[in-house]
């Protein structure tokens, strides 16, 4: 019987030297925390024991029962995000301080399990004015995230502003978000985060809202239609749709609808639009190029189909457009190549045509087979020295080498047939090319 009360009692005094260790590292994480609020220069390291202290003491059953140890976390935890975010804006780096990834979520979730837990109406209060100091970490880390394009670490803490502000208007407490504005703005940057981050769902959640409300920002009808696109395919346009009559200035909008209508193919709407494009941005090289991409690919479509006037028309829009990307910009690989490819598929068509006269050996089919022969190789002419060009400033480009490629061996010239085949292979095994022509 003595033996079982000596176990007993042996029990006991564990359990209870346990339950003074966490009190004991409990006030001493309060303790240092104290000292260095009183002097933060000189008592750096006080930080860095105030956190071993705090998650020392929470390991203990007893301490983490009691609200005020959690509220003392997310005030240990709300002073590291606070130094975190002085280094950044001084430029320098966390060294000293503890070693926490998101400090500021952590502080929320802290001072949200302490109002949950807390049985009295000052721990609750205590609780709520923490939160509010988390608010404006948990925003200031969510933008050092997004600028570092860490959008997963950036929606986290943005998300976190959100939920503390629910949570502090259900304890009737001042929050960072009471001006409509502010909580619609952090609505849209939690969105716009969410979206970067690839978490769809989330995305459509904020901007639904958002929607809902009319709310001023055009991104957000170009945002619902990028996170529609992902389930909703067929619906999606009709935010870009929507967003382009209410904005119709708006030159993103306009440029997403112009990327709509080229993934649906779509060539003949897409002609105005970007002529409007041109209008607002007659500097944009890239606009030009695109509209001459556009009328290729029309004047393919016309020819495949037979009208021959019809594709000649778009044929010189094409030239026309590609030339005034040149214009812009003389070093402009991709409309050096689309030119040098206008030509070149020109002259491939041609080849299809001189392929049917190849079996008539009458007087009058050899003329007609050697006057298209001709032409083809005055197309394959007219396309080379624009692949030349285009090599000069792109060597790697794998679709310059190969028409080089194919336009010397149809020369006859198999020296250089070869040398650009050998350029292409290095292309593709990852091996770099110098020029091989002068820019």
């Amino acid at each position: 019987m003595k033996k079982l009360l000596f176990g007993i009692l042996s029990l006991f005094l564990v359990a209870s030297l346990s339950a003074q260790d966490g009190k004991k590292a409990y006030r001493k994480a309060t303790t240092a925390l104290g000292a260095f609020y009183l002097d933060q220069i000189n008592n750096k390291g006080k930080l860095q024991e105030a956190y071993d202290a705090i998650n020392e003491a929470l390991a203990d059953a007893e301490v983490a029962a009691e609200a005020k140890s959690w509220v003392s976390k997310g005030e240990i935890y709300n002073e590291i995000s606070n130094q975190m975010v002085l280094a950044r804006q001084l430029g320098s780096g966390n060294e000293g301080l503890p070693a926490v990834e998101n400090p500021a979520i952590e502080a929320a979730e802290a001072l949200t399990k302490a109002y949950n837990m807390a049985e009295k109406k000052y721990e609750k209060s205590d609780a709520l004015k923490a939160l509010r100091v988390t608010q404006g970490n948990l925003s200031n880390l969510g933008i050092f995230a997004y600028e570092d394009q860490n959008f997963d670490a950036a929606y986290a803490n943005f998300d976190q502003v959100i939920k503390s502000h629910t949570l502090m208007k259900e304890g009737k407490e001042a929050s960072a978000l009471d001006v409509e504005d502010d909580y619609n703005n952090q609505l849209y940057i939690t969105g716009l985060a969410a979206l970067n981050a690839g978490k769809v769902a989330e995305a459509t959640a904020y901007f639904q809202q958002l929607y809902d409300i009319k709310y001023d920002k055009p991104a957000i009808y170009e945002a619902l239609y990028k996170a529609k696109m992902e389930g909703d395919a067929a619906n999606a346009y009709t935010y870009l749709e929507e967003g382009r009559k209410r904005y119709p200035d708006d030159v993103s909008l306009l440029f997403a609808e112009i990327n709509h209508f080229l993934r649906e193919n779509k060539l003949d709407e897409l002609i105005g639009k970007i002529q409007k494009a041109i209008e607002k941005e007659p500097d944009n090289v890239s606009l030009y190029s695109t509209l001459g991409n556009v009328y290729d690919n029309l004047y393919q479509k016309e020819l495949s189909a037979g009208n021959e006037a019809a594709a000649q028309g778009h044929f010189d829009n094409a030239m026309k457009y590609y030339n005034s990307a040149i214009e812009k910009d003389p070093k402009y690989a991709d409309a050096l190549y689309s030119l040098g490819a206008l030509f070149y598929n020109k002259a491939a068509v041609m080849t299809t045509q001189l392929n049917k006269l190849a079996d008539d050996y009458s007087k009058e089919g050899i003329k007609k087979y050697e006057a298209l022969k001709a032409s083809i190789f005055l197309e394959f002419d007219k396309a080379l020295p624009y692949f030349q060009k285009a090599e000069a400033l792109a060597p790697n480009d794998v679709n310059t080498l190969i028409a080089l490629k194919e336009i010397y061996a149809r020369k006859d010239d198999l020296e250089k047939s070869n040398e650009f085949k050998t350029r292409l292979d290095n292309a593709q095994n990852g091996i770099e090319n110098k020029p091989y022509f002068k820019n």
